[in-house]
């Protein structure tokens, strides 16, 4: 399986949960996070469930995958992202093309009908990055599939998850499509899809950090967050990151060749041998949706982040440690600063890509592996991308942003990650081109708490 490790144990089960990523356990749910968990199964409204970084969006996905008791089918934009959540592509779940759909026909054999017109909660995960006319081919999509032409997404209850002040849609390339998309729609955003301007869309923006504790860091990340960044918000920020930073805390940066760079820099500095582990991949996996290295190499020594929660919660995803030995399998040291660090074995671990399938005969939906990859749930963890570090927690963190941040929603991403102003550094002081903002989304969001 890893071409230079023997075979793996495999990991045992603990309280009903297997080596399996999508078996393990979950958190309670917050008060606040319970009432939506409640709203989403108790009523057929339209939700989209927003927030700051840290309330706990991907909590109650997870605790509605685990416990509905509605039919539910969840996707998401992209293939890591549907990896993450246990489910498909929206692509490839309704079968669509890809590129601009429009008014294009769609191909929906009849499995595809009899599966879609089984669901009664559509989840999407990320949604933030789902485009206007993506939108609306999911509308059409279902409409046509369930025979309910009539009615928004078929009757079928949508259930969004995201944060549009994180993540943008990916502008198109084409310059014909960019006509499109100003021709015909207000903005590129999901929200500015047809079918969102004549069906009801109830906005729940959560409002409980867990992430972070200091109340003056969150008001601040709040402002970030916002674009309203005010002098004494950027001074305390500057100030607080413009220590240097210590040798082992990670760096998050904008750019692969950056993060490539310092990694391999790093690595390179440590002597004796390495460990390459190649990952198993088996069935329907593209590249591009790897959710690990292919080809992991390590020495003791290295730095490394954790990309799985561990069944018996020892680490979960994102969390920092370093590789201590190389012994038939990997021997990770994992601290917290306060008493000395803890030796783990960590072994491969699984993700598993699903498909959804109708069960004629039982007349149930059900989801069925179509691919796996096995690799050790470890990356490098020198550097890492401000994207990938999407969702994760650092105790400390420096953020480079090089030249300039370029997209919108980048510095607050990279910021919300620290649990405090102690644990900031930055590799230059921020810069008021630094904090950027979607005015659509601002007016979007204005829009609706005004409605609400």
């Amino acid at each position: 399986m890893l071409l230079t490790v023997p075979p793996p144990c495999p990991v045992p089960i603990h309280d009903g949960f297997s080596r399996y990523p999508n078996r393990v356990p979950r958190p309670e749910l917050s008060p606040e996070q319970l009432a939506v968990y409640e709203r989403i199964e108790h009523t057929r409204e339209h939700l989209f469930i927003t927030g700051r970084a840290g309330t706990g969006k991907s909590t109650i996905l997870n605790h509605l995958a685990w416990n509905t008791s509605k039919i539910i089918a969840v996707c998401a934009p992209t293939g890591v992202a549907a990896l993450n959540v246990g489910g498909q592509t929206i692509h490839s779940l309704l079968r669509l093309p890809t590129g601009i759909i429009a008014d294009h026909e769609l191909d929906q054999p009849a499995e595809l009908k009899k599966m879609l017109a089984s669901i009664d909660t559509l989840v999407i995960d990320e949604i933030s990055m789902v485009s206007a006319d993506l939108m609306d081919a999911i509308d059409r999509s279902l409409r046509l599939a369930r025979g309910k032409k009539h009615d928004p997404f078929g009757g079928a209850q949508i259930i969004m998850f995201g944060d549009p002040f994180q993540l943008p849609p990916v502008p198109p390339r084409d310059p014909h499509e960019r006509a499109y998309f100003d021709d015909t729609y207000r903005s590129l955003w999901f929200f500015d899809s047809n079918v969102w301007q004549s069906t009801p869309l109830t906005v729940i923006e959560l409002t409980e950090v867990h992430r972070q504790s200091d109340d003056r860091f969150k008001q601040i990340l709040g402002a970030v967050r916002f674009g309203v960044v005010e002098e004494t918000h950027a001074s305390e920020l500057n100030t607080a990151g413009a220590r240097p930073a210590p040798r082992d805390v990670i760096t998050l940066a904008t750019t692969n060749a950056t993060v490539n760079r310092i990694n391999a820099e790093r690595l390179a500095e440590i002597r004796g041998s390495s460990l390459k582990a190649v990952a198993e991949v088996t069935g329907e996996f593209r590249e591009n949706t790897y959710p690990a290295d292919e080809v992991l190499e390590l020495k003791a020594g290295a730095q490394v982040m954790f990309l799985r929660n561990d069944p018996d919660g020892r680490w979960v995803n994102g969390t920092i440690g370093t590789v201590s030995r190389i012994d038939g399998t990997v021997w990770v040291e994992i601290g917290d600063g306060t008493s000395d660090p803890e030796e783990f074995e960590v072994e491969p671990t699984v993700w598993e890509r699903f498909r959804y399938r109708y069960d004629a005969d039982t007349k149930k939906l059900e989801k069925e592996v179509v691919a796996e990859f096995e690799q050790f749930p470890l990356r490098l963890a020198w550097a890492v991308t401000i994207h990938k570090s999407q969702g994760h927690t650092y105790d400390a963190a420096q953020i480079d942003l090089g030249p300039r941040a370029f997209s919108a929603g980048q510095t607050y991403v990279a910021l919300s990650r620290v649990r405090s102003l102690e644990g900031l550094y930055l590799a230059r002081p921020l810069q008021p081109r630094d904090v950027i903002v979607d005015p659509n989304v601002v007016r979007f969001m204005r829009e609706r708490a005004e409605l609400g």
